[in-house]
């Protein structure tokens, strides 16, 4: 048999569904003389029937099944390794693919200069929505060799195995493999590969698809979307240790800065858009592991983050656990604290107090916003919605509560519109705010889902209302908070407008900063004739088409 240029390892583990999709992206590679492993880690499920299936039709597929179930990606990739026949290695997750000319593109790589390593783009796919995007897109924007990982520490943040085709040689001069028995191995993994490379190559081309699913159930999501589990923060912040150890014995001690930042900037921060649907005894359970980490961390790490996120770092290291939570609320949109208190220097910090310590002090610090000189179209404030009534049919009723820290309103009565925009039909509905303190305002919409004005051929979706204010000609538009315990509610709606019948439900979002979230659905006729006849229409012909079948249906 000739020998393969390349073997691509697919683990898997009860996946038999998926299987044939990831499998069959590596037959259909542009460069062929490949060897394809699949690494079965004990599945209880089809997967040994399915996979044996794929190796019958493919004789450069080969079936490896462990005797048990090692519970992790370690060791199915390390057994495959044990009895791979190429000089180059690849692995692939079971629910992902790998694009037609990812081996094609890696080896010209490899050929092109002697590397330890060549890596390319990943582009994730939301199974939910399908939206495409690059991962890191920054970090391999261009074509590059690098002489070590310190020509460009930022590639710590590229943190995945699969995006990358490794020499064997490479691996086994280094004795390196995946850490068994832990989670988050591919960060330890890479962190390795990225210290004992001499040499490494970026593609900007996209050698990886990986299927996100946000939404996927507890039982069912991978390990790293299982962030509801205390177990799950014990083990990264264990992988973080390895990674320190592992930097002062292979010499490479001054990169800690920048491992510290990205564990900061990505690991703490997916944790941290979280935890305002956390209970009090994980939070408490989660500032007992995370504190003591965040202690040892290099104090020019925090210095490199926002200032929103440095906030909710501080509380969290100060214990002040509730705070921590109304900080996280709203991460990365501009949403303000409800208060800031002033020292007698004139320093602005965050919440209703001055903090005690100097690091506090240096943390809380929230001057850098510009509550009170930002211009007015960027200047952060927080609506929140303090109590949601449900009326008769599609009938609600919000009291809305805004915080204005940097006091940029004027004294008096506001202008304020909430707007919802379903299908790209924009609906306002005028409110005022009346000033209930200094900074703080309330106000009652009354918002009728049946005025609003849908496409003729319906809509399908979610959308999140916005609190618009209006000041000397200028307009500020920002998220509404909204309770996360509120009961879900669902109603039909007949628009007066004319529109289709939907159903609209109405939810708190359940993830990120919290906001109200209202969700179309069309029923009867639109959903079963007319979007169908819409989607299969040529875009200009979308609106008279859809026209012409609703005239008709009439």
């Amino acid at each position: 048999m000739t020998t393969p240029d390349v073997t691509v390892t697919v683990i898997v583990y009860n996946d038999a569904a998926r299987l044939p999709r990831a499998v069959a992206s590596l037959r259909a590679q542009t460069h062929a003389n490949i060897e394809i492993i699949i690494s079965d880690d004990h599945s209880t499920d089809d997967t040994p029937s399915v996979a044996r299936e794929l190796a019958a039709q493919d004789e450069r597929v080969r079936y490896l099944r462990l005797p048990e179930n090692s519970g992790g990606c370690s060791a199915p990739r390390n057994r495959a390794i044990e009895i791979a026949r190429a000089p180059y290695l690849m692995f692939l997750d079971s629910d992902d693919e790998l694009p037609p000319r990812a081996v094609e593109l890696l080896l010209a790589a490899h050929r092109e200069r002697e590397v330890d390593f060549a890596m390319g783009a990943v582009r994730r796919v939301r199974v939910d929505n399908g939206r495409r995007s690059t991962w890191m897109p920054h970090l391999v924007a261009e074509h590059r060799t690098l002489d070590g990982i310190e020509a460009d520490p930022g590639l710590l943040f590229e943190h995945l195995s699969t995006s990358k085709m490794y020499a064997r040689s490479f691996l086994d001069r280094h004795e390196l493999r995946f850490p068994e028995g832990i989670h988050y191995e591919d960060q330890l993994f890479s962190a390795q590969a990225y210290c004992l490379a001499k040499a490494f190559t970026i593609i900007p081309d996209p050698v990886y698809v990986w299927y996100i699913e946000p939404f996927a159930a507890a039982a069912s999501a991978s390990i790293s979307n299982q962030r509801h589990k205390i177990s799950n923060v014990r083990d990264r912040v264990h992988v973080q240790h390895l990674i320190d150890d592992f930097l002062v014995s292979s010499g490479h001690a001054g990169l800690r800065g920048d491992k510290d930042y990205k564990f900061l900037k990505h690991d703490f921060r997916m944790y941290a858009g979280d935890l305002p649907y956390r209970d009090e005894e994980w939070l408490r359970s989660f500032a007992e592991i995370m504190n003591p980490y965040l202690d040892a961390l290099a104090p020019g790490a925090y210095a490199r983050l926002p200032r929103q996120e440095r906030v909710v770092l501080q509380l969290l290291r100060d214990g002040r656990l509730a705070d921590a939570v109304l900080a996280a609320r709203g991460l990365g949109h501009a949403v303000a604290p409800r208060h800031i208190t002033a020292d007698a220097a004139g320093v602005p910090y965050w919440g209703d107090r001055v903090p005690g310590s100097e690091q506090a002090r240096r943390e809380l610090d929230v001057s850098d916003l510009e509550l009170d000189t930002r211009p007015f179209t960027s200047a952060h404030f927080r609506h929140e919605i303090t109590e949601l009534t449900a009326g008769a049919g599609a009938r609600l009723t919000l009291a809305v509560r805004t915080y204005d820290p940097g006091l940029r309103l004027p004294v008096g009565p506001q202008r304020a519109g909430l707007l919802l925009s379903p299908g790209g039909r924009r609906m306002t509905v005028p409110f005022r705010l009346d000033p209930v303190s200094p900074g703080v305002f309330e106000g009652t919409v009354h918002l009728d889902l049946a005025a609003a004005t849908l496409p003729v051929q319906g809509f399908e979706g979610v959308r999140h209302p916005m609190i618009r204010l209006d000041q000397q000609g200028l307009s500020h538009s920002g998220l509404l908070l909204a309770p996360l315990d509120f009961p879900v509610r669902r109603a039909r709606i007949d628009y007066r407008s004319g529109a289709a019948p939907h159903e609209v439900t109405v939810e708190p979002e359940g993830r990120n900063p919290g906001r109200l979230q209202l969700r179309w659905r069309p029923v009867g006729v639109t959903a079963h004739v007319i979007r169908p006849v819409v989607r299969k229409v040529a875009p200009p012909k979308v609106r008279k088409a859809a026209k012409l079948v609703s005239s008709l249906l009439k």
